[in-house]
Parts: structure tokens; C-alpha cells; sequence
């Protein structure tokens, strides 16, 4: 192992103690016995590690260093849950290490995370919708404390914070079923997610509760892109009796359906009702603006760094917390796009 790549976590293996105690041992703060800190100290010696960022991530007993994965720069709801948590974490004292864990372009592999931020950082947040199991077990047996934001796919012991995808899904359905629209079309997003299951989960139920039958063909795949958003308004306007209202589980393909109605001359929202999810910067800009959904991702990004914050504190949480996913409501947001439908306009 050369010297430059030695980090602190090979220190603690060394010296058989805690990340946390390792850091506290080297910057001489918080309490840690004689023993352990001359334990540590040879470790790092006989290691040659070298402390400048790591040996400094107390400070005043606090934590001062936060790391954030995230998978996608490029996702407007991932940039506004960065900026929530940068704000958070500069509200808190701390600063921030953002990680890019995409995999496309040769860039590093969603298992570094942790070699890389669990070396420098005392808490690592992780957006990361498709995280597998590997690594969330990677994380579980972790001595770094970790919080996933807004992930669904699949069942972890990790702590969670996340918006609510069904309630507000319903909700939207709701409001078109209350202004006439009964045949209502889905275009669901990218299944390894989960969080489109969840948002076709509150569209199929709002259907069933208010006696309508779902109809299978009004169900059409998605991708989460305007273009994919696209794809499947054509799809769904090339059926013999088109849809009066269509819900896309984000607002890019929301407005990718847009611009396929407006392509075939139909108006929005005499014609054909439109609603997304998400409430995106683009969703207020669009004409006519968005029908959306909002994700609470100031609340949730705010909310994660409080959690993180109490692990790395060694506070203990509430019981049952560990198993329970912390679920931030989610909003409909009323605009332009929804109307009467037409067929109850006639009526």
C-alpha cells in the first residue's frame, strides 16, 4: 500500500478501532483512553499515513466534514436535493465533499464511495435510486454513518429519508377525476427505481376508488426523458379513443407528452389534460405551466443532514426508526394544464 493512498479507515483497521475513534485520536479531540490513541498513532506510523484533510475532521468534538453520492449531475430533482443539503450542511457547521458515483464515462464505480468519502468524511448521504443490494449491505456493515435520500428500489436497514410518491400521485388523478376525466392514461417512468411503481400504485387506486376500471392500454412504458415522454403520448394518441388526461410519473416526459399533443393540433387543456411529478423548474416555464406534483426536497435534504448529524453524534434514534423510513409529504401544485374534460363538457 503506498503512502499517499493510506486514509483513515486503514488506519482504524489497523489499530482495531472505530473510524470515529481514529479521527478523535489523531486531532486530539473528544475523549479516547492513553492506550487506544498510542494504538492509533503507531498505526498510522507504521501505515505513513499522512492526516492533512482526515486528521482534521473534528473540530470543537463537532464533525465538520460531510460526504454526498449522487448518480446523476445531470437530474434537476438530484440538483436541488444537492443545493438543500448544501445549505443544510453550511446551516450545521459542516462542509461538503460531492461525489459523483455515475457509472457512465468511465467514472469511478458506485463501490468506492465508500474507500473514498469514508476516509475523509463522518457521515456519507447517498442519492442513489438504484443502488442493489451489494452495496447497501456494504453500507449496513459500515462503521461510517450513512443516510440514503429518496431511495426506493429496494428493502434496507439503513436509515431513509424520502418523499412521498403514492399520496401525491392519487391526489393528482383525484383532481383530474373531479373535473369529468375518467379515461386517464399513465406513462410510467424506468422500473429499476421504484419510485414509478409507487406513483402508477396511487393512479391505479384513485382509479379503483372512484369506480373506474383501469384499462390496460392506457398504461404506457416510460424512461423519465422528455423524449421518452414523447414516445408514449404518441403511442397513446395512435389508440382508436384517445386519452382525455394523461399523468406522467415526471414532469420531462409530462412535457415531452405536451409537445407530441401540440404536435398532433390539440389543445392543452381543452383537448387533452396534462399533469406531471416532480414541479420542476421547467414545469412553471412550460405553456401552459404544469400541473405537477412537488417532492418536498428542501425538507428532505434538511431532514437527512439532521439524521446523519444524530448518527455521527451517537445519538440514539427513536424505536423502530432504523426499520421505518422517514416519508415527507408531497403537494399538487395546480396550473394551467388541467381543465374539464371534454367528454363531460359535451355531456
Amino acid at each position: 500500500m503506498s503512502k499517499n493512498s493510506v486514509t483513515l479507515i486503514d488506519v482504524a483497521k489497523q489499530a482495531g478501532v472505530a473510524l470515529v475513534t481514529a479521527s478523535r485520536a489523531l486531532n486530539g479531540t473528544g475523549f479516547v483512553s492513553d492506550e487506544t490513541r498510542r494504538k492509533v498513532v503507531a498505526a498510522a506510523k507504521a501505515l505513513g499515513y499522512s492526516p492533512n484533510l482526515s486528521a482534521k475532521i473534528l473540530k470543537g468534538g463537532r464533525p465538520n466534514l460531510l460526504g454526498l453520492a449522487v448518480s446523476n449531475l445531470q437530474s434537476s430533482v438530484i440538483n436541488e436535493i444537492i443545493g438543500a443539503v448544501s445549505l443544510a450542511a453550511k446551516q450545521a457547521g459542516l462542509d461538503l465533499i460531492i461525489y459523483n458515483a455515475s457509472t457512465e464515462l468511465g467514472a469511478p464505480k458506485q463501490q468506492d464511495i465508500n474507500r473514498v468519502l469514508g476516509g475523509l468524511c463522518e457521515g456519507i448521504l447517498l442519492v442513489l435510486p438504484t443502488a442493489q443490494e451489494g452495496l447497501l449491505a456494504e453500507f449496513e456493515s459500515s462503521s461510517v454513518p450513512v443516510v440514503l435520500i429518496n431511495y426506493w428500489r429496494n428493502e434496507t436497514r439503513l436509515p431513509t429519508v424520502r418523499g412521498d410518491n403514492y399520496e401525491g400521485s392519487r391526489a393528482a388523478v383525484e383532481h383530474l377525476i373531479g373535473l369529468g376525466h375518467s379515461r386517464i392514461a399513465f406513462i410510467t417512468g424506468s422500473s429499476y427505481t421504484g419510485q414509478s411503481q409507487e406513483r402508477q400504485r396511487g393512479y391505479q387506486d384513485a382509479l379503483k376508488q372512484a369506480g373506474i376500471r383501469p384499462v390496460k392500454s392506457l398504461v404506457v412504458q416510460g424512461d423519465f426523458t422528455q423524449s421518452g415522454g414523447f414516445e408514449a403520448a404518441q403511442q397513446l394518441l395512435a389508440q382508436p379513443k384517445r386519452p382525455t388526461a394523461i399523468f406522467a410519473a415526471n414532469d420531462a416526459m409530462a412535457i415531452g407528452a405536451m409537445d407530441a399533443l401540440k404536435e398532433k393540433g390539440l389543445q392543452i387543456p381543452g383537448d387533452v389534460s396534462v399533469v406531471g411529478f416532480d414541479d420542476s423548474p421547467a414545469s412553471n416555464h412550460v405553456y401552459p405551466r404544469l400541473t405537477t406534483v412537488r417532492q418536498p426536497l428542501s425538507d428532505i435534504g434538511e431532514q437527512a443532514v439532521r439524521l446523519i448529524l444524530q448518527r455521527i453524534r451517537g445519538q440514539s434514534p427513536a424505536e423502530g426508526a432504523d426499520d421505518a423510513p422517514i416519508e415527507l409529504p408531497s403537494v399538487l401544485v395546480i396550473r394551467d394544464s388541467c381543465g374539464p374534460s371534454p367528454e363531460a363538457v359535451l355531456g
